[in-house]
């Protein structure tokens, strides 16, 4: 057995011309989390039909070489043509991965190979029902975990993301254990995004020494079971120069009426840089959020700044308080048989 010592974090930098798409199918979902960031008066309640869909996927496309997708909603399996979808975006020389709550509607492990997906995520927000179920719905556990076995044995390449809040972030070290059970060989902690629900919900957040202390050693718990581990680096520290996800990849966060975000933080609000109009992606005129980006403040991250102030904490010493990441920089453990 391995010393939880010998596994340590590395910062996973941005790499020029990365491509990410975040294709958001539709916005309806079978569930109600409590921290769920869609919201309905910015995003619209519409599903994309699969014609326009396909139009989108291939606006963005990048024949020359391969770009990541990840298809969401609401939950993306309620989309009756998900399955024709992803095999386009194969076609497309995407990279797909399917972010589902674990319901997987419309027997969509029926109607897929596993060697037509790159990665079917699974959200899970506990190692329980007792955890879980109060954040993301009664019943979800027992259904999400099923359909993660089924899936493993049918050979689908399999991850898990976990939600961290304050509801459960004191169970958090249990999920190793749950995703070694699983079968599960990836593993996403995510931080509450603040948007949506959880943006009007402060009791959710956790505070940075919580975060610090608890996130980092459950990583290395699950590298030591042979879980490869990506996790947010909220924090910078003091020899670590801010840099914007804006500026050195190619992030695309797309919603059902339109609007795309380069920056997931602004998703609240519309001041979306691009939008697609006519089956053109079009540049927006105006104070938006591409604007932002090239500012530099003591605290890195001006979106955090200027969105959420009252989550920085300003230095009460007259020193330079403790700066913020950009929302896509990721730190990663990995086990030792993937060195």
């Amino acid at each position: 057995m391995q010393n939880t010592s010998d596994f340590k974090a590395r910062t996973v930098d941005f790499k020029p011309g990365e491509r990410n798409v975040f294709l958001h199918l539709l916005t309806q979902c079978n569930l109600a989390c409590r921290h769920c960031y869609i919201n309905p008066a910015q995003h619209g309640t519409n599903i994309l039909p699969k014609e326009t869909a396909l139009a989108w996927l291939r606006l963005f496309a990048r024949p020359e070489r391969e770009s990541n997708l990840i298809l969401l909603g609401g939950e993306p399996t309620l989309h009756p043509d998900l399955a024709e979808i992803i095999r386009a975006a194969k076609a497309l020389r995407y990279a797909v991965t399917v972010d589902s709550n674990g319901f997987l509607f419309h027997n969509f492990l029926e109607r897929l190979r596993p060697d037509e997906l790159d990665f079917l995520s699974f959200s899970l927000d506990g190692p329980d029902a007792a955890v879980n179920d109060p954040i993301r719905g009664e019943g979800v556990f027992q259904v999400c975990t099923e359909n993660l076995r089924k899936a493993v044995a049918l050979g689908f390449r399999t991850s898990l993301i976990c939600t961290v809040s304050a509801l459960n972030i004191d169970h958090l070290h249990r999920m190793p254990a749950l995703l070694a059970d699983l079968g599960v060989r990836r593993f996403f902690i995510q931080v509450i995004g603040l948007r949506g629900k959880s943006a009007a919900a402060d009791s959710l957040q956790v505070e940075p020494g919580r975060w610090l202390a608890t996130v980092p050693e459950t990583a290395r718990q699950a590298a030591r079971l042979g879980i490869h581990v990506t996790y947010p680096k909220v924090f910078l520290e003091p020899e670590e120069a801010f840099s914007c996800a804006g500026l050195t990849a190619d992030n695309y966060f797309i919603f059902p009426n339109g609007r795309v975000y380069r920056c997931p933080l602004c998703e609240d609000h519309p001041i979306h840089s691009l939008c697609i109009e006519n089956g053109q992606l079009l540049h927006r005129n105006g104070l938006n959020e591409d604007r932002f980006f090239k500012l530099r403040i003591p605290e890195g991250c001006v979106m955090s700044r200027l969105l959420h102030s009252e989550n920085i904490d300003d230095s009460t010493d007259g020193g330079q308080p403790r700066r913020i990441s950009c929302c896509m920089l990721k730190q990663e453990m990995l086990p030792l048989a993937a060195r």
